[in-house]
């Protein structure tokens, strides 16, 4: 991450897009993958970067918000629901030399996930399968990723050839016990992360991601859960990511916020921990609203996470910091600090059965000075042993 930066135009197309391959580093096995670097000052190219990157290791499209149900179904909730869809892209270290149609070159995996206060319990449900034979894949043209029938897709909308100045989504993951059809559409130019869209994640260079988010998307659409249908509007985030090495030596997880604030903009902020909980690395961008609007970033020294309560999970032992308060700008003009409380507490998702960790991923309201100023959902990894990307 850099210092301040003013507000950024929607992004130009580049002739050269963040997928094209690099020498990576280390000793590899005959016929193991050599995975490419991230590296900084790679331009993002759209549309092409909306698609995946199937050289690179990992890569996951996030969109997580906030609905409000519309309609009186009793069956249902009134009060407002979170939601987060997720769909994983994975090349594993397979030889290159295997010539069965069924090596698992590229693996897909995906999440979704229903937050209701009533309830006070995350509905969840998730699936694998590796790409090809028409089962599951993903498109490097444009965001295209299925497994059988859920599906994350985009459309350029506005007029945009390159889709950065709008884009809309449609998400659709069926099923009766929980499913959801969602329409996501944007209202506001990409936000890169970090460098112009090199996210560092850890004390060597190496140590990052290529990120961009699509904030403030506003959604309808359906959400079903036990057989019953309820129409519903709200607002969403969107995230994209993409690298071969993320994680340093003695990380063991993340936290990580993405909130749509109140006046219209936009507050990331993450921090890499270690064992003992101490910070390795850290960063945030920052974007307010409205006509003016004004980009921050933020380094490792500019971001602080505090946790103010945790909570016990019966099912995994493991224990949360499910309330935060987080502090970007240290040590700079307009610092802004954050409180997070959680919808509910058991926001817990375990995926040991597809992408091998339990997190917790929760739908949060952000306040600042005792006033709502946001929306949006707190990400915790690595309070259940070490993740392993």
């Amino acid at each position: 991450a850099q210092p301040a930066a003013s507000a950024p135009a929607a992004p130009a197309a580049a002739a050269q897009p963040a997928a094209q391959p690099a020498p990576s580093s280390g000793t590899l096995l005959p016929g193991r993958p050599d995975y490419p670097v991230v590296r900084r000052g790679v331009p993002l190219a759209f549309p092409r970067d909306f698609g995946a990157h199937p050289d690179y290791r990992t890569e996951w499209w996030y969109v997580t918000g906030w609905l409000q149900p519309r309609g009186a179904d009793p069956r249902m909730p009134s009060s407002p629901l979170g939601f987060q869809v997720t769909f994983f892209r994975s090349r594993p270290q397979v030889d290159r030399r295997n010539p069965s149609r069924f090596a698992a070159r590229e693996l897909v995996l995906a999440h979704v996930a229903l937050s209701d206060p009533r309830q006070r319990t995350l509905l969840h449900d998730q699936r694998t399968a590796r790409a090809g034979f028409g089962l599951a894949g993903s498109s490097t043209r444009d965001t295209d990723i299925w497994i059988d029938d859920w599906r994350l897709s985009r459309e350029a909308i506005a007029g945009s050839p390159d889709g950065t100045a709008g884009s809309r989504y449609l998400a659709s993951m069926t099923g009766s016990r929980l499913g959801l059809a969602l329409q996501l559409d944007s209202t506001q130019p990409l936000l890169l992360q970090g460098d112009a869209g090199f996210s560092r994640k850890g004390p060597l260079e190496r140590q990052a991601s290529y990120y961009y988010t699509q904030p403030q998307l506003t959604v309808t659409g359906r959400v079903v859960r036990d057989s019953a249908a309820l129409e519903v509007t709200g607002h969403a985030w969107l995230d994209h990511e993409w690298s071969s090495e993320i994680l340093a030596e003695g990380a063991t997880g993340w936290d990580w916020i993405g909130i749509n604030l109140e006046d219209g903009g936009a507050l990331m902020a993450f921090r890499v921990r270690d064992s003992g909980g101490s910070t390795v690395y850290a960063g945030g961008t920052w974007r307010t609203g409205g006509p003016a609007a004004r980009r921050r970033t933020f380094d490792a020294k500019s971001v602080r996470f505090e946790p103010l309560r945790t909570w016990r999970s019966a099912r995994t032992g493991a224990s949360w910091p499910v309330a935060m308060r987080v502090t970007v700008g240290i040590g700079g003009e307009r610092p802004l600090t954050v409180e997070l409380e959680p919808m509910f507490d058991d926001q817990e998702l375990d995926a040991r059965t597809s992408t091998g960790i339990v997190y917790w991923e929760g739908a949060v309201t952000a306040r600042s000075e005792g006033r709502v100023i946001g929306r949006g959902y707190l990400e915790l990894t690595g309070y259940h042993g070490t993740v392993v990307l």
